[in-house]
């Protein structure tokens, strides 16, 4: 399988320890399956950092580790109250220990506005149906493939790193 990952620069090698805390599956390198949305994140970081340029960084993953392995793998299919339970786990972690024993977790990606959902189900103003429900993506079901190991990554090669043509 092809996974991507949008940046400002081009990666030559995976780097945990630069990962941020609070993210969605916790620490970790973040890809997806889906080209234009890695396109749009690495503009997106691109210009909330003001430096570098939108990068594509492409690489495959070997899925047989998903059944053939000792890797710790945990998937979500769909929105769930589950999922919004790890989800807010995990963003309200702010250290680099992590909240699960997981190397690989595969599942929705939040809704950009998570951190303003998480102070309304905490403070009582929403319960957890409306948490779940204001915490999908707007744009549709998209799964974000989270490796949180060393381990994990090892399934990763890179492949290529691709510029948008507006930016060669």
């Amino acid at each position: 399988m092809i996974l991507y990952h949008g940046s400002n620069i081009n990666i030559t090698e995976i780097d945990l320890g630069i990962s941020k805390v609070g993210k969605d599956f916790g620490c970790g390198f973040y890809l997806s399956a889906d080209k234009a949305q890695a396109l749009e994140l690495a503009e997106r970081k691109t210009e909330q950092l003001g430096v570098g340029t939108p990068t594509l960084n492409t690489y495959r993953f070997d899925e047989s580790c998903l059944q053939n392995s000792s890797l710790s793998v945990l998937e979500f299919q769909e929105y769930s109250k589950e999922w919004a339970e790890f989800v807010f786990m995990n963003r309200r972690n702010r250290t680099r220990v992590s909240s699960h024993c997981y190397d690989i977790v595969i599942g929705p990606i939040a809704n950009d506005a998570v951190g303003y959902q998480i102070r309304r189900f905490t403070s009582g103003l929403i319960d957890m149906n409306k948490f779940l429900d204001e915490l999908k993506y707007m744009k549709g079901v998209t799964i974000q493939y989270f490796f949180g190991t060393e381990r994990a990554i090892k399934y990763l090669t890179k492949t290529n790193t691709l510029l948008p043509k507006r930016h060669l």
